[in-house]
C-alpha cells in the first residue's frame, strides 16, 4: 500500500490549475474524513468463515474492515485503505481492531457447542508489520479482553514478509511467542520462493484467491495449487485456499489435501448478527451440509 504525500505536502494549501489534477483536494479531504472517522469509531468489522474441507465445520472467521461513511454508506477497504495505510492512521485503527476481533471471539467463547473454539484472523498491513510497537498492541488487546491467544491468527501478506527477510523472521518469533498462530497472506502473488517459505515461523499458508478463481478452467493455476499444498505439508504448514467459488473448486482442494476453505462458496462476510446467525444454524446441522447452507445463509 502506497503512502500518500509527505507533511510537506500536506502543510501547503492544494492549488488546483488548468494541468492540475484535482485529486490532491480530494486526497486531503479523504485524509481529513478518515482522521475524524478513526476519532469517531465509524468502522466495524465484519467476518467471513473459515471452513474446514473435509467436513465442512466452521473452523473460524476471518475479521474484515468496513468505513460506516455518515454520507455514503458503508465503504469497502478498497476505497480508503491506501489513505489510512500512508498517513499512518492505519496504526491506531489497526489497535482497535486487534481489540474489537478479540472481544468478539470472546463472545463466541460464550456460545455452547462445538464454536467455543473458532479462531478469528485477522490482517497485519505492510505498516503496521513495520511498526516497532506491534507485538505489544497484539499483546494489550490478548489481555484486555481476556481471549486464549490460540485463538487468533495474524495474517501478514508474502510481501511485507519477504520485505526484509532476517526482521520478520524475528518478529515472526516473538509474536509465535506471545501464543498465537501466524500465517503467511495471499501466497502466489510475491517474489518469494516455496523453499524461502520455511524460514519463516509461521503456521498456516493461505493460496492467494487468484489462483483459486481459474484452477477449474486453467491447468497451470491448478499445478501451482497443488504444488504450494505439496510443499506446505512437507514442512508441516497448513493450508487455506482464498476465493473458493463452486463444487468443483471444494472437490478438487480437497483431493489435494487442502485443509481449509474460504469464500462466496460458503459464505460472504456477514456482520455480527449473520455470524450469529451461521453458529446458530451449523449447531442443526451436520458437518457436511455445512457449505451448503453457508452458501444461502449469509446473503
Amino acid at each position: 500500500m502506497s503512502a500518500v504525500g509527505n507533511s510537506q505536502d500536506r502543510n501547503r494549501a492544494p492549488v488546483v490549475t488548468e494541468n492540475h489534477s484535482p485529486k490532491p483536494v480530494q486526497q486531503l479531504q479523504l485524509e481529513t474524513e478518515l482522521r475524524r472517522a478513526v476519532e469517531s469509531q465509524e468502522f466495524l468489522l465484519h467476518y467471513q468463515p473459515v471452513v474446514l474441507l473435509e467436513t465442512g465445520e466452521l473452523a473460524g472467521f476471518e475479521a474484515l474492515l468496513r468505513w460506516q461513511h455518515p454520507v455514503q454508506g458503508t465503504l469497502y477497504p478498497d476505497r480508503f485503505l491506501s489513505t489510512v495505510e500512508g498517513t499512518g492512521l492505519i496504526v491506531p485503527l489497526g489497535k482497535w481492531v486487534f481489540h474489537q476481533a478479540c472481544q468478539q471471539a470472546q463472545n463466541w467463547e460464550s456460545l455452547s457447542g462445538p464454536h467455543a473454539n473458532l479462531a478469528v484472523m485477522v490482517n497485519v498491513s505492510p505498516r503496521q508489520f513495520a511498526y516497532p510497537d506491534l507485538v505489544s498492541d497484539v499483546e494489550a488487546a490478548l489481555r484486555e479482553t481476556g481471549m486464549d491467544p490460540r485463538r487468533l491468527q495474524l495474517e501478514v501478506t508474502e510481501s511485507a514478509a519477504m520485505a526484509d527477510p532476517e526482521r520478520s523472521k524475528h518478529l515472526l518469533a516473538r509474536l509465535k511467542g506471545l501464543g498465537i498462530s501466524v500465517s503467511i497472506d495471499d501466497f502466489g502473488t510475491g517474489h518469494s520462493s516455496l523453499s524461502r517459505l520455511r524460514r519463516f515461523p509461521v503456521d498456516v499458508v493461505k493460496i492467494d484467491r487468484s489462483f483459486i478463481t481459474h484452477m477449474d478452467s486453467d491447468e497451470e493455476a491448478r499445478k501451482i495449487v497443488h504444488l504450494i499444498i505439496d510443499f506446505a505439508h512437507t514442512v508441516n504448514l497448513k493450508v487455506i485456499a482464498e476465493g473458493v467459488e463452486n463444487t468443483a473448486h471444494r472437490d478438487q482442494l480437497k483431493i489435494m489435501g487442502c485443509e481449509y476453505g474460504q469464500g462466496y462458496f460458503f459464505s460472504r462476510p456477514v456482520d455480527q448478527e449473520g455470524v450469529e446467525r451461521l453458529l446458530a444454524r451449523s449447531a442443526t446441522l451436520g458437518g457436511g451440509e455445512t457449505a451448503s447452507w453457508a452458501a444461502t445463509g449469509a446473503t
